[in-house]
């Protein structure tokens, strides 16, 4: 954002010190320009009295003589001729028969003066011609051409031009250090605040903002810093309490499931059944707080890689998908179903820990066998798509509805077929899997997978820069 609003402002002040400097070069250039003319116009005002004075007294040694003194102080040829276009004095090498005086003598004898139009330059170069007829009034007794140098005058506009863009690139100069400075005046206390609120974002404790820069933005980080405190506060708590609730029971379950166990050999048959009840109720139980402290976990982790550069953990995930394979397969076989596995053929680098990836297999696999019932074919596959790693598990069970979809990933969410059936769960495992994966960037996708069937693939950004390394995990693993 500062370097948005500097550019802007630089912007400003550069259109604004240009409106100004652009306009005075020119002028200033338009203005030496005339003092030219008006300088050589006095001049040839000057040798055409003297030619006219020439005329009425038949003596023309004044007119050449100051010609001829006039080239050698300013270097600048003249050519003064009578009416009938006889040379008078013709100085520094400029002739009267030369085809552009010629044209201007004529002009000048019809009693027409010439002056050249336009502005210089600081890089204009060469001369100016000028004319002007001799005589009073209508009668014209003779004519005077002037080549005059500009290289004086554009020196000169060289010079003012350079005070001119001096000045204007100070004054640009202090408008930038004034820009940054009111700049970082504004903007850092937003920066802070954007940080903090990020922070939050994640739930994570805010750093607290120091007050700063305008009283507008001093007051809205004061008044932030009394909102994060109480968010924070109740986030905590509120982790607190999962977590030592989750914590804090185990124990008791301990103590009740021993208590379970040692009342089995005292029951009589007619209270099996009652016990094998307990005892599942039991195991699901502890399931759940052990599912409830590691999605309290993953909420934890992912808000941390919100704030925070996890990108230089990565690992094989081909080597990973493997090594669950070799875990899960027993256990699908057991179950009833088919697990097979479709390797990548080269390592797949991804950006995530090994130990973050296998749980979300483990999720994705544990469902697939819970759910698709005996029988069924399941599938895992690891896969590198442009930017992205995909792992995908696809079973052909009974899947999902299109309603069910949207709420798999909701907490504590059974199907209602599950619930029908008795499934043990806890409706967490794919809200875990979910907020490790958008941890690290990526996302859980949930399809159908024609002609019945669910698809879950777990996307996850690639990693960079450890592919050798990667290469040599995988082929151990396989």
């Amino acid at each position: 954002m500062r370097t948005r609003v500097q550019a802007a402002l630089l912007l400003f002040v550069v259109i604004t010190v240009a409106a100004f400097a652009v306009p005075l070069l020119l002028f200033t250039a338009s203005d030496r320009t005339q003092q030219l003319v008006l300088a050589r116009s006095a001049d040839l005002d000057r040798f055409a009295s003297l030619m006219n004075q020439a005329v009425a007294t038949g003596d023309t040694s004044a007119v050449v003589a100051e010609a001829r003194r006039y080239t050698r102080l300013y270097g600048e040829p003249l050519v003064v001729t009578d009416t009938r276009r006889r040379p008078v004095v013709q100085t520094g090498g400029m002739r009267a028969a030369d085809p552009a005086v010629a044209g201007l003598l004529d002009a000048a004898l019809r009693n027409q003066t010439a002056h050249p139009g336009g502005a210089l330059r600081p890089w204009s170069r060469g001369y100016r011609m000028f004319a002007e007829p001799a005589g009073t009034g209508t009668r014209v007794s003779g004519a005077v051409v002037l080549r005059a140098s500009v290289g004086t005058a554009a020196e000169d506009i060289t010079r003012r031009w350079a005070l001119v863009l001096s000045g204007a690139a100070l004054v640009a100069v202090a408008c930038t250090v004034l820009a940054r400075a009111a700049t970082g005046w504004v903007v850092s206390p937003l920066r802070r605040l954007d940080r903090a609120v990020g922070q939050l974002a994640a739930g994570l404790p805010p750093e607290q903002t120091r007050a700063g820069g305008p009283p507008e933005l001093r007051q809205l980080a004061t008044g932030f810093n009394r909102m994060a405190r109480t968010v924070t506060a109740a986030l905590e708590q509120q982790r607190r309490l999962v977590a030592d609730t989750s914590h804090q029971m185990r124990n008791p379950m301990a103590a009740l499931r021993l208590r379970v166990d040692a009342l089995h050999t005292h029951l009589p048959p007619s209270a099996r059944r009652t016990y094998s009840g307990v005892t599942t109720e039991l195991d699901r139980l502890e399931t759940l707080l052990d599912d409830m402290l590691a999605l309290a976990a993953a909420e934890h982790r992912a808000g941390e890689l919100t704030v925070t550069d996890g990108s230089d953990s990565v690992c094989d995930a081909a080597a990973v998908a493997v090594v669950q394979y070799r875990l899960w397969e027993p256990v699908a076989r057991r179950a009833g179903t088919r697990l097979t596995l479709r390797p990548a053929p080269a390592a797949v680098v991804t950006a995530c820990t090994d130990r973050e990836l296998a749980q979300v297999i483990d999720i994705l696999l544990d469902n697939a066998i819970k759910y698709a019932g005996p029988g069924a074919d399941i599938s895992l596959r690891c896969t590198a798509e442009g930017p992205h790693t995909l792992v995908t598990v696809t079973d052909d069970g009974p899947g999902l509805a299109p309603a069910e979809l949207a709420l798999a990933t909701e907490r504590f969410w059974r199907a209602g077929r599950q619930r029908r059936d008795g499934t043990s769960g806890t409706g967490l495992g794919l809200a875990i899997a979910e907020q490790l994966l958008t941890g690290r960037g990526g996302r859980l996708e949930l399809e159908p997978a024609p002609p019945s069937g669910l698809r879950a693939r777990a996307v996850l950004p690639r990693g960079r820069g450890t592919g050798d390394r990667a290469d040599g995990v995988a082929g151990e693993a396989r």
